[in-house]
């Protein structure tokens, strides 16, 4: 037994001296040594931090001996000297390297080597592991890591003074009904006055209900100057921001990470939820449709959150500061000019069975357009979940396209051929040598005029 046990208050010496202890009880009952320590190894021991461990014939032996020469202090990790800055490193290329750093803090480790060797400090820069010249500026405390934040920018908190110059948008999700189906709820919000413009709610965040609500809340409230949104499915399509540079809207999309720039609508998610959300799930007497949650959800936004003080706005409600605020609204130019907003166009080669693919469904074309390169107009307020909206200019007028249904042009006759057509045939072909071949060997028994000749046989009869 040792009579030194002050190693033991180690956990890592007290698992190292199990693991040795196991070998030389399995000695003491005759095992060899080699025997001993192969057993030993395929089992698996918990260490000092809990965690199953196997441990390596190699370093069992090691342990072996280390016990057998110094007991208990064997088996206690060897304290290493701290390297101050590197043994392998010149000191000239370590003080070079916190020299340039310091001087320009966004420098590579690869770029300060390159330095170096054009300024003769070093003689090549392939030479060294760029990993062994980071650690070594980890050792003499220089900042090695990257500022990730882009130069340009410029976040900093922000709130627009007047009505309708910045709309904020953002989905709120929840539950709804006994059933807790899953709903979102899209809102508008007034950055200025903090005034909730209207909210519309879908199954899941899509563009359609945020290009329809965005449509009605400028039929009511007029244009505004810029759109603010942080992300989500339903502003990650590509007709959002169509739709804002058709209506000369600019639109603003939130950084991640940067609450300072969309805290006005993230707090009012927080009391929308508090305020008639919660209330939702798994509330028997709540009908869960779509139409019926936004009549309930526009009620509260309409006639209880807008009329709530606020303390941002000095103890006036959203109500108060929107419709007070001196800034004129800005209505749109007409309904036919906000409809032309909605709209974008995108580009089809039409298939010679007259069919064009858009978003993975195939739309049946008019005949007279294949092999083309048509442009079809997306009305997307038009757009449903099922099918788009899309027309294609025939004759000099506007045609809505179907999806092609391919069991009913299976059941249905092919139109005739048109009356036009030429009554000419073909040409014959030339006769080929096979078949003057077959008319010399076996010639015809009929004569041109379709009559059987006589012969002497026929004169004799």
């Amino acid at each position: 037994m040792p009579t030194d046990r002050t190693p033991l208050l180690d956990e890592q010496v007290c698992f190292r001296y199990r693991i040795v202890t196991a070998v030389r009880a399995l000695e003491l009952g005759g095992t060899r040594r080699h025997a001993a320590v192969r057993a030993v190894c395929a089992d698996e021991h918990v260490d000092e931090a809990g965690q199953l461990r196997r441990v390596s014939e190699r370093t069992l032996y090691r342990w072996l001996s280390a016990y057998s020469a110094h007991g208990l202090c064997g088996l206690s990790r060897k304290p290493r000297a701290r390297v101050q800055g590197s043994k392998v490193l010149p000191p000239a290329l370590l003080d070079f390297l916190a020299a340039e750093r310091e001087g320009d803090r966004d420098a590579s480790i690869p770029e300060l080597l390159r330095r170096a060797e054009l300024r003769e400090v070093i003689a090549s820069a392939r030479a060294l592991d760029r990993g062994t010249v980071w650690r070594a500026m980890q050792r003499l405390g220089i900042e090695t890591r990257r500022r990730k934040v882009p130069q340009d920018a410029d976040q900093r908190r922000f709130r627009y003074p007047s009505r309708m110059q910045m709309v904020l948008a953002d989905f709120k999700h929840f539950r709804a009904g006994v059933d807790r189906v899953r709903r979102a709820a899209i809102y508008l919000l007034d950055d200025a006055s903090r005034y909730g413009l209207d909210v519309r709610v879908a199954t899941s965040e899509k563009p359609e209900p945020v290009l329809r609500l965005l449509h009605d809340v400028i039929c009511r409230h007029g244009m505004m100057d810029l759109l603010y949104w942080d992300g989500g499915p339903g502003f990650v399509d590509k007709d959002v921001l169509a739709v804002c540079a058709n209506l000369q809207v600019g639109p603003i999309r939130g950084r991640a990470r940067y609450p300072e720039g969309h805290g006005a609508i993230e707090r009012f998610n927080r009391s929308a939820k508090a305020r008639v959300l919660r209330s939702l799930d798994g509330a028997v007497d709540v009908d869960v449709h779509c139409a019926a949650l936004t009549l309930r959800l526009r009620h509260d936004l309409y006639e209880v959150y807008n009329h709530l003080p606020h303390e941002s706005l000095d103890g006036d409600s959203p109500h108060q500061r929107f419709w007070g605020d001196t800034r004129p609204l800005h209505p749109a130019r007409s309904a036919q000019w906000l409809r032309e907003g909605f709209t974008v166009s995108l580009q089809r080669r039409v298939s010679k069975d007259h069919i064009v693919q858009v978003f993975g469904t195939d739309y049946e074309v008019p005949r007279g357009h294949a092999g083309q390169k048509e442009v079809l107009v997306r009305r997307l307020l038009e757009c449903t979940a099922q099918t788009e909206a899309l027309y294609l200019r025939h004759h000099g007028r506007l045609v809505r396209l179907h999806p092609v249904d391919l069991a009913q042009n299976a059941r249905t006759r092919r139109a005739p051929p048109p009356d036009d057509a030429p009554d000419d045939l073909a040409p014959v072909p030339a006769k080929s040598a096979s078949a003057m071949s077959f008319e010399r060997d076996l010639p015809g028994m009929l004569d041109p005029d379709g009559g059987y000749p006589q012969t002497d046989n026929d004169k004799e009869r």
